[in-house]
């Protein structure tokens, strides 16, 4: 009993929670203290709901959501209407558009959206994994942003005393922080480093943190700069001792692991690995002024000090004089070496080769009859106290004169081609080079040329119709002899031109007559060679080379064998062939042979004729015949309607009765009703016969036919 009046309550009570009836009016979210915050400090987002009930006093579950930027951030089931959600401390990647929104039962309704803006970025946080690093190494550091949201654009600072600060950049999309190494430069002593953080806000604007605190990192020096030490004067004389030394001091955890270089210019004099000191030891010389340098390295460490060397001339390098640089084979060369201002040392002259040096004479002159080996590069030497310097080399030329040149044309029989060009060749077989050549046709110049070797001076031409004589001229740096070749006449060759070739008939000729046939030119150089073709034989059938322009062949009997396409070729020492036209000539037949076809036809036409007559004029009388017979073998029917006509007509055709067949009988019907009394109804039967007459103009056709045919 108990149980069913327990039964009855619950279902009371659900029938009255049906009946509680509920709407929500709106929802807000709202910020304390303000929607401007600093960074730092907290904010509160509190979301209220607005419901009506029916009258009654009930309880509902509010399930508060809240949003940033659209992406849910958290949710909370209360019985209260209002529930706040805490920001400690803001940080700007917190700034950003916020929502939230009431689910009671199945209704839901959502707030207007609040935009939270929090001022300045949090300060990062530096840290060096090493505080003491030493020259050429690298300083790793790391800053952190634990407070913000990424991407960020971390910006590292290396401030050194009496420079401008040094910084670099690294971009991070996922990390809270950067890593970044810094290098030690030579001179870097005490380092300070700084990092700041760019921070991208999702509200599309950006702010720079402030830097965070400053990090020392100490570094040691691994050598010392080097020290230059001088066992000579800077200033020293040719022939003195230059004596410099280089040394640095090394720290003692790094002893090794180094070189010491001395250089000038871009050469290296010495050097040394591992050994606090270098030295370098010379005589002096002019090529030794200048500045020297001593480097130390380790690594990408270096350190360096220059030092500037003055050296003072003892004597000018001599010079050589020759009488002439360019001579005559068998004059007096003379060499004379010097040296300003000091005439009193020792010299030699010397002549230079590929291979070596050759000494000619140890004396500041030297004289020589000059000979065609002579040429060459000369130079001289001076000496004292030990120094020697040489002078620079000159060249010395001495020529041979030019022999007489020989003038010749690529071609044997010096004959060129109308319009081509050709190749002259004028060469002295001795002589010393260069050697200059000049063409000349007539005495007009044509052209010049210098060439270096002993080959040939070549000149191209074109050929025109009045070339003339050539010749050409050689002449070296010999200073008297000028040399001239022989005088060349040039022929020119005009090609053929213009080929025509025809026939007497002109293409049409009588079968057994004669023919000739013609070729010509319209210009050319003679002799000409002309060939004449027909053009299914590979071979000409006729060929002539002679004095003229033009040929005729001649055929006496032209037959039907003979008919066809013919061509003619022509050409002459310019061997270049040209080709005509082709001429087709026919063969048609004789006179006599188309009056013999003619009679033969008009007789045969007239046997035909005449046999036709003949065969249809017996026919004609066999009829008659036979109607007479038939006429008196039945006198009794001579009241009989029968007709036996013959009639011609206009065109001269006969026309028989009905009684006259092909075979020449006549044939009467009688059946047994024409026998006695009905004979006089008998009928007679006619058959109608065409006679062709011949034709006078049939002859003459056949005879055109045939001569076509033929």
């Amino acid at each position: 009993m108990y149980f069913v009046l327990l039964m009855i309550l619950l279902c009371c009570a659900s029938l009255k929670a049906q009946q509680n009836v509920f709407t929500i009016n709106h929802v807000t979210l709202q910020a304390d203290p303000s929607v401007e915050v600093h960074n730092g400090a907290s904010v509160n987002l509190i979301c209220r709901v607005d419901i009506s009930k029916e009258d009654g006093i009930f309880q509902l579950k509010h399930m508060f959501n809240f949003f940033k930027n659209g992406n849910i951030m958290t949710n909370v089931t209360s019985e209260q209407e209002w529930v706040s959600f805490k920001i400690s401390p803001a940080a700007y990647s917190d700034s950003g558009t916020y929502k939230c929104s009431v689910t009671v039962n199945d209704k839901h309704l959502a707030s207007a959206a609040l935009t939270i803006e929090v001022k300045g970025v949090t300060k990062p946080r530096l840290t060096a994994l090493k505080k003491e690093v030493v020259e050429g190494d690298s300083v790793p550091l790391h800053c952190y942003v634990p407070e913000e949201e990424p991407p960020f654009l971390f910006t590292f600072y290396k401030i050194v005393s009496s420079q401008p600060p040094a910084q670099d950049t690294k971009y991070e999309r996922e990390k809270k922080f950067a890593e970044f190494e810094f290098p030690v430069a030579v001179g870097d002593s005490i380092l300070h480093f700084e990092c700041t953080v760019r921070v991208q806000s999702t509200m599309g604007t950006s702010a720079v943190s402030e830097r965070s605190e400053r990090v020392l990192v100490t570094v040691v020096d691994i050598f010392s700069k080097p020290k230059w030490t001088f066992h000579s004067p800077l200033n020293v004389t040719e022939g003195d001792r230059i004596h410099l030394e280089c040394t640095t001091i090394t720290a003692d955890h790094h002893p090794n692991q180094f070189e010491i270089i001395i250089q000038k210019d871009k050469r290296i004099l010495n050097s040394t690995k591992d050994v606090g000191s270098v030295s370098y030891s010379t005589v002096a010389t002019m090529k030794d002024n200048g500045n020297y340098t001593c480097k130390v390295e380790r690594g990408t460490v270096s350190k360096a000090n220059a030092v500037s060397v003055v050296v003072a001339e003892l004597f000018s390098k001599p010079i050589l004089t020759p009488s002439s640089k360019h001579m005559n084979e068998d004059s007096n060369l003379t060499l004379t070496c010097h040296v300003n201002g000091l005439p009193h040392m020792n010299f030699s002259i010397m002549k230079e080769t590929h291979r070596d040096i050759i000494l000619l004479k140890s004396s500041r002159i030297y004289t020589v009859i000059a000979r065609v080996t002579d040429s060459g590069n000369y130079s001289c030497k001076a000496q004292l106290k030990g120094l020697a310097k040489r002078s620079d080399p000159i060249m010395i030329t001495v020529y041979a004169p030019v022999s007489v040149p020989v003038l010749s044309v690529n071609s044997s029989l010096s004959e060129v081609v109308l319009g081509k060009t050709f190749l002259l060749r004028c060469h002295s077989m001795f002589g010393t080079p260069p050697i200059n050549y000049t063409l000349f046709r007539g005495n007009r110049f044509v052209n010049f040329s210098r060439v270096h070797t002993n080959l040939s001076a070549e000149f191209w031409e074109t050929a025109t119709e009045d070339l003339g004589e050539y010749r050409c001229q050689a002449r070296n740096g010999h200073s008297h002899i000028k040399r001239e070749s022989n005088r060349l006449n040039v022929t020119v060759i005009a090609p053929v031109d213009n080929i025509n070739i025809g026939s007497s008939p002109y293409g049409e000729v009588e079968d057994g007559k004669e023919i000739s046939f013609m070729c010509s030119i319209h210009s050319g150089s003679l002799p000409v060679e002309f060939r004449l073709y027909k053009e299914s034989q590979a071979k000409p059938f006729y060929q002539y080379n002679g004095m003229n322009t033009h040929t005729v062949w001649f055929k006496p009997a032209f037959s039907k064998q003979d008919a066809g396409k013919y061509f003619c070729t022509a050409s002459n020492r310019a061997n270049i062939t040209i080709k005509s036209r082709f001429l087709t000539v026919k063969v048609v037949l004789a006179s006599w042979q188309k009056g013999l076809i003619v009679a033969t036809a008009l007789v045969v036409v007239l046997v035909t004729a005449l046999a036709f007559l003949w065969w249809n004029l017996r026919k004609k009388t066999r009829a008659q015949a036979r109607a007479m017979e038939l006429s008196r073998s039945t006198p009794t029917i001579n009241s009989a309607t029968v007709k036996l006509t013959s009639e011609q007509n206009n065109d001269g055709e006969f026309y028989y009765g009905t009684g006259y067949n092909e075979d020449g009988e006549n044939h009467v019907k009688m059946t047994d009703e024409n026998k006695g009394p009905d004979l006089e109804n008998a009928e007679v039967e006619y058959t109608e016969v065409d006679v062709l007459m011949p034709d006078p103009h049939r002859g003459n056709y056949l005879a055109d036919t045939y001569s076509d045919w033929e």
